[in-house]
C-alpha cells in the first residue's frame, strides 16, 4: 500500500512538471506573438489554454483522491496540498499567456505597443520565458538554487514593469488612449506571470528545505 502511495505522489510531481512545461511553451508563443504581431501563434496560445485548464483539473482531482484515500500526514500531506496550490498558480500563468496573446490578436496586424516600448516588452518576454523554463526544471529537480534565480529574474521584471508605467505616465508620452491601456495591461500580465512563478518557487523551496520564507512574495 505504501508503494502505491509513493507512486501516486510521483505521479503528482510528474503532472506538475508536464503542466509547467506546457505553460513554458504557452508564454514563449505568447511573447513572440505579442512582439512580432503573429496572429497564428496568438491563436495557438488561446486554443491551447483549454488543455492547460483540463490538465489542472485532472491534477487537482488526483490530489483530492489521494487526500481522501491515503490520508497523508506530515511532509506527504504538505506535498499534496502544495500541489493543489501550485497547479492553481500554473493555471493562472497560462491565463496570463492567453491574455498577452489576446492583445496580439486584437491589435493584429498592428503592433500592440508603440516603438518606444518594444525593447522593454521584448526583454520582459524573454525573462518570463526564462522563468517558465527554470520553473519546470525546479519542479523536476527541487534545486533550491534555481528558486533563487527565479526570484532574481522577477526583480528584473518588476523594474521593467515600473519603467513602462513611468513611460506611459511621463510628459513625453505620445501614445493614444488605447496605446496606454494596452501597454499597461500587457506590462501587468508579464509582471503577474512572474509573480506566480515566484509563489511556486517559494512553495517548492519550503518542501525541499522545510524553511518558510515570509519575505518571498505570495500570489
Amino acid at each position: 500500500m505504501r508503494e502505491v502511495f509513493q507512486q501516486e505522489l510521483r505521479e503528482v510531481q510528474d503532472r506538475l512538471v508536464e503542466l509547467s512545461g506546457l505553460v513554458a511553451i504557452s508564454i514563449d508563443k505568447a511573447t513572440r506573438a505579442f512582439n512580432e504581431s503573429d496572429v497564428t501563434l496568438a491563436e495557438e496560445v488561446i486554443a491551447d489554454d483549454d488543455k492547460i485548464d483540463g490538465l489542472t483539473v485532472a491534477l487537482d482531482e488526483l490530489a483530492i483522491m489521494i487526500l481522501a484515500r491515503q490520508q497523508p500526514v506530515a511532509r506527504d500531506l504538505r506535498i499534496v496540498v502544495s500541489a493543489l496550490r501550485i497547479s492553481a498558480s500554473l493555471e493562472r500563468m497560462g491565463d496570463m499567456s492567453t491574455h498577452i496573446a489576446q492583445l496580439a490578436r486584437y491589435r493584429f496586424p498592428d503592433k500592440v505597443v508603440p516603438k518606444s516600448l518594444r525593447g522593454t516588452f521584448a526583454e520582459m518576454g524573454r525573462l518570463d520565458v526564462e522563468i517558465a523554463q527554470k520553473l519546470t526544471e525546479l519542479l523536476r529537480s527541487q534545486d533550491v538554487k534555481m528558486a533563487e534565480t527565479i526570484r532574481n529574474d522577477d526583480d528584473e521584471i518588476d523594474a521593467l514593469h515600473l519603467k513602462v508605467f513611468d513611460k506611459v505616465l511621463g510628459e513625453t508620452w505620445k501614445g493614444e488612449a488605447a496605446d496606454t491601456v494596452d501597454a499597461t495591461l500587457a506590462s501587468r500580465y508579464h509582471e503577474r506571470f512572474a509573480d506566480h512563478a515566484v509563489s511556486i518557487a517559494k512553495k517548492v523551496l519550503y518542501l525541499a528545505t522545510g524553511d518558510w520564507d515570509p519575505d518571498a512574495p505570495s500570489v
